[in-house]
């Protein structure tokens, strides 16, 4: 037996509870009183009073308990069953009073009860109210055919019975009365018994399988009870028994026996299914439990009408049999019997043929939606055998339904799902039917050409086998996966993205050997990509991540994870391999990021281009307790190290660089705080003729005045990379600059100010064109007294708009420098194209002046193309007298440094602008007008605020 027959085929054991053990509590009770008094009546109750009293008043007394208890029942809440236990409390009553008059005879009276007496009118209404209350109590037949059904059972039973009590008893009671000479009245009281008793037993018999659902318990007592009453009654009415009766005999027992069956039915059968009605009242409801003998019951049901056709042949056969004449009573009741199943055979036929055209309709629609059906309806065996298969699995599995059938259904299941199938199942079997009526299950089934399809199947309970209705998924399946691969993946280079690749390195902390210092995690960015979309255009960049993309694949081993982030950046999870050595580990992993720096820098062929970048690579180690977030943001953190420290390279993360975030993240807060706050300083640095000493211009430079009195130099604050921050902070040396320069304009100190700003900068949305021509009409500072020094040294600066920008500034009467000229291999570019007044030399070529002779040479002769050009030069980081000498040698102009001063408040720029000039070395001390101060020396402090190295 396969594994599903081997599971069908296990049931559940059937387990009891203690409520049903107290519920025998009260039957066992109704059995011992009913022993105690079959008892007692079978002992004669020890003396003849004592048997009269409780054979009359005992019997009284238990027939009015069950009228009463019929009564209450009835009138306690609404019941559609009550006008039936209205006329069983009847019922009861009549046998009360019956015992209680003939009580009255024999025990008050002492006298022999008169036949006929009133306790008989009081027995002989005892079987119609329990008659009608049974019609009540049955099940109202659907149609006249049921009606007429109905009927002719009755007659087939009561028939028969009187058939059979004619030919053993009532004869010989008839032949008795009349030969005795009795009157009417006796002879009709002697069989008025017999025949309301059959009547009774009629109705019992032929209305137990008719009987409505509701109560089934109480009513099944009910009519147990009556049905005692009329043996007793049946006994008591015989020829033997009815001449040597007294009260207080056995046969009382029976009576009372009843009796207190019919005054306990509806309680005890009511508290029997309490527990039931308790249990239904939560979300679980009780499952109606079908009796074992449901099928029997059924057939007797069925078979009623030819046993009563047998007991009626019975009592004509006693009568050939016994030699005596037939009795005209006997054939012509025998007659209507046979005439009454003749009639009834004739009806059932009828409504068997009905039956099965209504029948064979159903089937054949049933059968039509089955083999209509787009879904694949298959019937499993116990065992698990398909017993049936719909004709459309053709269509679904490409297999046809005969091919299907008699195999098992495990032979057509995915091995790699028999498993979760076969715990699905048992699940689902162990479940009661009516909490887990069906289930779901998803699973691979055999195609006829041999591939798998996924299939849904809905799977249901059927005669101990299971119901699948199927349907084909495979559709749906593969979208879902491919929607999961969507969500999962970079739709460009197909790699995964963040969430995939964040999800991995969680798996990779979180598994066997979480925090194991082996893995790690290496951060990718293309130094250069952004030109190649500005140069070659968006899509030839695509292509580039495309290819870098796959060549970075291409490049981790088979367990490593790939993964775009977004841009330009890429990531790769390098898992651990056991290694015990972290150097040698470390080592390694370097070696594979090198490796891939090198494959990614390699040229890139798209279109007729070749195309080249760089990577810089930040690599991140795992440790103990480490979250993957964090993991990620190391390695990120020496990514942007290795660009720092001059891209296509790669850089170790160090704990040294969070701290380093952290520093700038404060002194972001600090800087901002700052800008509110007022905490700037602006101090200007002259910037002296090298021939003659005098202060040509002013250089105007920002301090960062901290809460200790510490200013802080632009090197210092400028390391943020807060642009909004950064742009503040221009807009405010602007307007601090021209609003001085113009004080000191109308204080008769004309020396210009120079501003640096950065050229992108002026190329913004929102140029400072219109501020700066703003600035000058506010402030009223004149034509030439303020020069922009523009730098940066970016190549993806537009030239065009920087030279529109620049031209519009000049109109206004702004004068240009190039700022850091000599740094940068754009500068010869700027200088050709843009219209510049002045060119500053950078700082880098003024400080190996007199040491290098390479260094002097290059700066002779860039010094040499401003002259030919016609603009003035401005040496910046002159600091020694070495390198004024040799400046002005080679041509130079203007200087600015400490070899003539530092960077001056206002109160002390002023001076010096009064003293008008500086000692130059080489050269006579130039005459100061109009000031007895002494000229400072060029080596001596100039009274700047002391700044804390950077």
């Amino acid at each position: 037996m396969s594994a599903f027959g081997a599971l069908l085929a296990t049931r559940r054991p059937m387990t009891g509870t203690s409520s049903a053990r107290l519920r025998l509590l009260p039957q066992i009770l109704l059995a011992l009183v009913c022993g105690g008094y079959a008892v007692g009546a079978g002992l004669g109750w020890g003396s003849p009073r004592l048997a009269l009293i409780m054979g009359d008043f005992g019997l009284s007394a238990a027939g009015l308990a069950a009228a009463v208890s019929c009564f209450l029942y009835a009138h306690r809440g609404g019941r559609p069953s009550r006008p039936a236990w209205l006329l069983f409390s009847l019922s009861s009553l009549m046998a009360a009073g019956g015992n209680a008059v003939w009580g009255w005879y024999e025990v008050v009276r002492g006298t022999e009860v008169p036949s006929p007496s009133p306790a008989d009118a009081f027995y002989l209404c005892f079987a119609p109210p329990a008659i009608i209350g049974l019609l009540v109590l049955a099940k109202r037949p659907a149609n006249r055919a049921g009606w007429v059904c109905l009927v002719l059972d009755a007659w087939l039973i009561g028939g028969s019975l009187l058939t059979l009590s004619w030919s053993l008893a009532l004869a010989h009671t008839a032949d008795l009365v009349h030969a005795d000479g009795e009157s009417v009245a006796r002879a009709a009281l002697s069989l008025a018994y017999p025949l309301l008793d059959i009547v009774l037993v009629s109705m019992v018999l032929a209305l137990h399988f008719r009987r409505a659902n509701a109560n089934r318990s109480a009513v099944n007592t009910a009519i147990a009870g009556l049905a005692l009453t009329v043996l007793s009654d049946a006994l008591f009415t015989s020829p033997l028994l009815r001449s040597s009766y007294h009260s207080g005999q056995l046969l009382d027992a029976g009576w009372f026996a009843g009796s207190v069956l019919l005054a306990y039915a509806p309680w005890g059968a009511a508290r029997a299914g309490r527990p039931a009605e308790r249990s239904a009242r939560p979300k679980r409801p009780a499952e109606p439990v079908r009796p074992v003998s449901r099928p029997i019951a059924g057939s007797l049901a069925a078979l009623t009408p030819y046993l009563a056709a047998a007991v009626c042949t019975l009592g004509i056969l006693y009568n050939v049999l016994d030699g005596r004449r037939v009795d005209g009573v006997v054939i012509g009741i025998g007659c209507a019997v046979v005439l009454a199943l003749v009639v009834r055979q004739g009806i059932m036929l009828l409504d068997n043929i009905t039956l099965t055209q209504e029948l064979a309709q159903k089937e054949n629609h049933f059968r039509s939606l089955v083999q209509g059906s787009s879904d694949v309806i298959m019937i499993a065996a116990p065992d698990g055998t398909l017993r049936y298969v719909s004709p459309a699995a053709a269509g679904v599995y490409g297999t046809d339904a005969a091919a299907l059938e008699g195999r098992t259904l495990s032979s057509i299941i995915h091995p790699d799902d028999r498993g979760a199938v076969v715990h699905a199942v048992r699940r689902f079997l162990a479940a009661p039917p009516h909490e887990v009526p069906s289930t779901r299950i998803e699973c691979r089934f055999l195609s006829g050409d041999g591939d798998w399809l996924n299939v849904e199947s809905t799977v249901n309970r059927h005669h101990g086998g299971l119901l699948l209705n199927s349907r084909d998924v495979t559709e749906r399946v593969r979208l879902q996966a491919q929607l999961q691969h969507n969500a999962e993946h970079d739709p460009l280079t197909d790699l995964p993205n963040r969430a995939l690749f964040t999800t991995r390195v969680r798996q990779a902390l979180g598994g066997r050997r979480a925090g194991d210092p082996d893995t790690a995690v290496l951060f990718i960015d293309l130094d250069g990509f952004k030109a190649v979309n500005d140069s070659i255009g968006h899509q030839a960049g695509d292509e580039l991540l495309i290819q870098a993309a796959q060549r970075l694949e291409d490049s981790v081993r088979a367990g490593d994870t790939a993964a775009r982030l977004g841009g330009d950046e890429f990531a790769a999870l390098i898992v651990g391999d056991g290694t015990r050595d972290q150097s040698a580990r470390e080592y390694q992993v370097h070696e594979i990021a090198e490796r891939l720096r090198l494959t990614l820098s390699q040229p890139y062929r798209i279109g007729v281009n070749e195309v080249r970048v760089a990577a810089s690579i930040g690599v991140a180690f795992a440790e103990p307790g480490i979250t993957p977030n964090d993991l990620m943001r190391n390695a990120d953190l020496a990514m942007y190290r290795a660009k720092a420290a001059g891209k296509d390279r790669v850089e170790l993360y160090a704990p040294q660089m969070q701290a380093d975030v952290v520093r700038r993240s404060e002194l972001n807060a600090r800087l901002r705080s700052a800008l509110r706050e007022g905490e700037f300083a602006l101090l200007h640095q002259p910037v002296v003729h090298l021939a003659t000493g005098t202060v040509d211009m002013v250089a105007a430079q920002a301090r960062w005045r901290s809460a200790q009195g510490i200013l802080y130099t632009p090197a210092e604050f400028l390391r943020t990379e807060d642009g909004d921050r950064t742009a503040e902070l221009g807009r405010w040396l602007l307007e601090e600059a021209v609003q001085q320069a113009a004080d000191r304009a109308r204080a008769g100190h004309t020396a210009p100010v120079t501003v640096r700003l950065p050229a992108g900068r002026l190329l913004e949305e929102t140029p400072p064109l219109r501020s700066v021509e703003a600035l000058l009409t506010r402030y009223g500072l004149p034509s030439g007294a303020l020069m922009i020094e523009v730098c940066d040294s970016d190549p993806r600066i537009s030239f065009e708009e920087l030279e529109r920008r620049l031209v519009a500034l000049r109109r206004l009467g702004v004068r240009i420098a190039l700022d850091g000229f000599g740094r940068g291999y754009a500068a010869i570019n700027a200088l050709r194209r843009l219209p510049i007044d002045v060119l500053k030399l950078d700082r880098g070529l003024v400080e190996g002046v007199v040491e290098s002779a390479r260094l002097h040479k290059i700066t002779s002769g860039l010094l040499r193309i401003a002259h030919d050009l016609g603009m003035q030069s401005v040496a910046d980081g002159v600091d020694l007298p070495e390198q004024v000498l040799a400046l002005r040698a080679m041509g130079c102009t203007h200087g600015q440094g400490m070899a003539f001063s530092g960077a001056l408040d206002e109160y002390r720029l002023r001076h010096a602008l009064t003293r008008g000039s500086y000692p130059v070395p080489g050269h006579a001390p130039v005459q100061r007008a109009a000031t007895s101060e002494s000229v400072p020396s060029y080596n001596g402090s100039h009274n700047e605020t002391p700044v804390p190295p950077t």
